[in-house]
């Protein structure tokens, strides 16, 4: 936990973000939050997932305002420099940053976590003011308003202590009436910048940190280009270093939105993969690995088909509305929804919400095979048969799998149009993709077709896979042909398995016809 008014620990954090081969510049994030000093605008609180950028631009703004340093060196030949009221504020504020995902070494209960803070800042105050007087069990704020000094507040991780085990409800509420105390109305606050994941807590009537103007990834359309890192500065980077393709990251990493439009990328997963030279699964092991799940498990027959939809590549239109601090005990589909958009696990973009990436996605598909997810799991529990019957071309294992499916009570299973179908094959095939890059309505030779499967290791021969409703699998076969599929499959296998599926409405049965070329 970091407590401090004029030493250089922001500096150094900072310095280190410099030092590093894969940096981009978000400095001009200064220029916006300056503009708020001293107005009716001081409060800002800017919620991200774990891993965008809130700390790294914590400690920049640490080692811009802090009074007593001379950080001109680290900022001059950035953006921010260039910028008409640069000195205006460099070095010249009273800084008082807090790390509040740090906790005392013996920490049990809420009591010693916000005792530990309290002392410790009146220990700073009391070194930097050694004249000032204070009278004995005052208030905090009463403190900072005896040195008759004012103070820049950056408050890094804000909601960290929501997540302890140790934290009651009546802890949170007491948490949050410390906050207010210290910052709200309080005339040594010329600024308060505040950062975590959860959005801050929204009560019926009032709110105790109402003075705050939240900026979320559901919401912010002020701050967004300061967090992730954008398409344009991907593409920089990758020329940059020359170790992966723009192409090769986006396949992995894209998926999030500006408010503009433009894709926003994890800024850990780029930094790793450029680092390390290899696309991985890098931000989703920064977690527990059953946090999603956990989420869905809140209420899984309300999100169970909006997952299977997801998975299987087809957006979820719905309105969220946000989601607040003391949501953290999930009921609603909304707020399921709109948790895993605030934590990064979905993006949310024009109502539409999609899995956003390969790396998120490798989440998603096991938690389909989790036993809440009930009658799907036994969908998914019967794709490595569905594999290994279509790489043998057991075309009548491969319809009667598809019958047992359609003949389970999953309602949203039940054909009612090509989406639908596509569930069912996503779920039958869920085991392919471990061993497969799956593609849906994929360009290739002369149109798109339904699914190829690109095998990842050399050996495995690829997969196209065309559907027909009232049509014959014959009929698919040959469009597979005709429209020059195999283009794409070629380039990547020298064996491909053709595999056409149709499904009779008037009968209500699927056949399937399968050849390997």
């Amino acid at each position: 936990m970091y407590y401090y008014l004029n030493v250089d620990s922001t500096q150094i954090l900072f310095q280190e973000a410099l030092n590093s081969e894969i940096y981009v510049d978000k400095s001009m994030l200064i220029d916006k939050v300056s503009s708020r000093i001293r107005t009716g605008n001081k409060y800002i609180c800017l919620t991200r997932p774990r891993r965008f950028g809130k700390s790294m631009n914590a400690h920049m703004l640490g080692a811009y305002y802090t009074k007593g340093l001379d950080s001109s060196s680290m900022f001059e030949k950035l953006l921010i420099a260039d910028t008409e009221n640069y000195e205006k504020h460099r070095n010249m504020h009273n800084v008082i940053f807090i790390d509040f995902s740090r906790m005392p070494d013996m920490c049990k209960t809420y009591q010693d976590y916000i005792d530990a803070i309290k002392v410790k800042l009146q220990r700073d105050l009391q070194s930097a003011f050694p004249t000032m007087q204070v009278e004995e069990d005052v208030s905090l704020s009463e403190w900072f308003k005896a040195t008759g000094e004012s103070f820049i507040f950056i408050l890094d991780e804000w909601d960290s202590s929501f997540y302890r085990d140790f934290m009651t409800k009546k802890d949170k509420d007491d948490y949050l009436l410390f906050l207010k105390n210290l910052l709200k109305d309080q005339p040594y606050v010329e600024l308060a910048y505040m950062t975590g994941v959860l959005p801050i807590a929204k009560y019926s009537s009032g709110s105790e940190l109402n003075m705050f103007k939240e900026y979320n990834f559901i919401n912010d359309h002020t701050f967004d280009i300061y967090f992730g890192i954008h398409e344009d500065e991907v593409r920089e980077l990758c020329k940059k270093t020359n170790t992966i393709s723009y192409e090769e990251l986006a396949s992995w990493y894209d998926g999030y939105y500006l408010s503009d439009g433009r894709h926003l990328f994890n800024p850990r997963s780029v930094n790793s993969s450029l680092t390390d030279g290899v696309c991985l699964n890098y931000w989703t092991e920064t977690g527990p690995m059953n946090e999603i799940a956990n989420y869905i498990e809140h209420n899984t027959d309300a999100v169970r088909e909006d997952v299977v939809k997801m998975v299987a590549g087809i957006p979820v239109e719905v309105d969220l509305q946000g989601y607040s601090a003391v949501e953290l005990e999930l009921n609603t589909r909304d707020e399921i929804l709109s948790a895993m958009v605030v934590f990064g696990f979905l993006s949310y973009h024009d109502g539409y919400l999609r899995i956003p990436n390969h790396e998120l996605m490798e989440k998603f598909q096991r938690v389909l095979s989790r036993d809440s997810m009930g009658d799907v799991k036994a969908v998914v529990d019967k794709s490595k048969e569905m594999l290994e019957a279509t790489i043998v071309c057991d075309c009548e294992k491969v319809a009667a799998i598809l019958e047992e499916v359609h003949d389970r009570e999953i309602p949203f299973l039940q054909y009612n149009d090509e989406n639908t179908l596509s569930c069912v094959i996503t779920l039958c095939y869920l085991y392919a993709r471990r061993d497969y890059y799956i593609e849906r309505e994929a360009k290739s030779g002369k149109g798109y077709c339904d699914y190829i499967f690109l095998p990842k290791k050399k050996g495995k021969p690829a997969i196209i896979l065309e559907l027909k409703v009232d049509d014959s699998c014959e009929s698919a076969l040959e469009q597979i042909k005709n429209r020059n599929y195999l283009q794409k499959a070629k380039e990547h296998a020298k064996e491909v398995i053709l595999v056409g599926i149709s499904y009779d409405k008037t009968v209500k049965k699927h056949s399937c016809v399968i050849e390997a070329v």
